[in-house]
């Protein structure tokens, strides 16, 4: 069983995600921040590494999913995928600190790892919604 949290930073994922965890003893998959290369960079030059800090989260994400699917283990994630495809690299792109070209690259990404690993996918936009 894999169960993702979603939410706005500091709405509690991570304490709830533990408190589950514990609760049912399962695995807790936490967001990988403190070996993030390129956090402290984004946060410098925000329009120069929005694009590295996507893909790092990207590729992160990726592996947990992949690491889920190949231990078939029960967990609790406290940040998804989808998350950073259709909030986090869209607003950036929508505030013009991601270019189009990067941003399409990144969707590229997004769209053949996750039909790789068999996840749904959402096919939607804020204005359809």
């Amino acid at each position: 069983m894999h169960i993702a949290i979603v939410g706005n930073i500091g709405a509690g994922k991570t304490t709830l995600a533990e408190l589950l965890a514990k609760s049912y003893g399962w695995d807790p998959l936490f967001e990988a921040v403190d070996n993030n290369p390129y956090l402290e960079d984004f946060y410098n030059d925000m329009k120069r590494w929005s694009f590295n800090l996507q893909i790092f989260f990207l590729n992160s994400r990726y592996r947990q999913l992949m690491d889920i699917q190949e231990s078939g283990r029960n967990v609790i994630q406290d940040r998804t995928i989808y998350e950073d495809a259709f909030i986090f690299a869209e607003n950036l792109h929508d505030m013009g600190l991601m270019t189009t070209r990067d941003y399409e690259n990144y969707r590229a990404i997004f769209d053949n790892m996750t039909a790789s690993v068999g996840i749904f996918k959402l096919n939607c936009c804020r204005d359809q919604v």
